[in-house]
């Protein structure tokens, strides 16, 4: 059976609201792409597209960002990622008629933690997600098979604080991603585990931001904790 999903677009947005209310200004968020369809055969689960109500989730997801920051977005290579960017670009652009830079793609975004992707595939499907993560997370899955992930953790932090470093004035980074990347984050940065807090759900985020030179991480789960 297909897992079911929630669109958490207003969460995310909320967030990165009420940091703005506050006096924020440098902010890099990590988001979910929006509804995917799922395939029978894991082979193909690089290749699927959104859902048409996926679609329209990412264009809103555009539309209901401020006019101010302009989002600056870069995302996974895999085409979920880059459609649910391209979307949030044409859904910020159609309601406060402003153009913003293209989406670039970034490794760091993807899967890039999978060293064996031969190996790690049988036994995703023999576990399940779920007890697939909590073995990695606890150290029970080789290394050769999967990266570290304390040390994939502290990488993706490193990148999204590297995108706040990068800003333009008056940008905000929106990087798209894959809930497993939000999954780590959240269980070695912010203590949130899957198991008790819950999925990852579509256009769900964290977000990032700096404070007085410090950086710190957030979601609307917990309060912000300085990295």
């Amino acid at each position: 059976m297909t897992q079911k999903y929630e669109i958490k677009t207003r969460k995310t947005i909320d967030t990165i609201n009420h940091l703005l209310d506050d006096g924020i200004k440098r902010i890099s968020v990590l988001i979910r792409h929006s509804d995917r369809f799922f395939p029978e055969d894991a082979r193909w689960e690089p290749f699927m597209g959104l859902t048409d109500d996926g679609k329209d989730f990412a264009v809103d997801f555009g539309a209901a960002l401020g006019s101010n920051p302009l989002p600056k977005l870069t995302s996974s290579f895999i085409g979920r990622c880059v459609e649910t960017a391209y979307l949030i670009d044409k859904g910020y652009t159609k309601k406060h008629n402003r153009a913003i830079d293209h989406n670039c793609l970034n490794d760091m975004l993807s899967p890039f933690y999978v060293k064996d992707v031969e190996k790690a595939v049988p036994c995703i499907e023999e576990q399940g997600n779920t007890l697939f993560l909590r073995n990695w997370f606890d150290n029970h899955i080789d290394e050769s098979i999967m990266e570290n992930p304390q040390r994939t953790s502290d990488l993706l932090s490193e990148f999204m604080i590297e995108q706040i470093k990068n800003l333009k004035e008056n940008q905000m980074a929106i990087c798209v991603s894959h809930d497993w990347n939000i999954y780590l984050l959240k269980e070695f940065k912010l203590g949130l585990k899957h198991e008790t807090t819950g999925n990852v759900d579509y256009l769900d985020g964290l977000v990032f931001f700096e404070k007085e030179n410090q950086y710190y991480i957030t979601n609307y789960q917990t309060n912000p904790i300085l990295l």
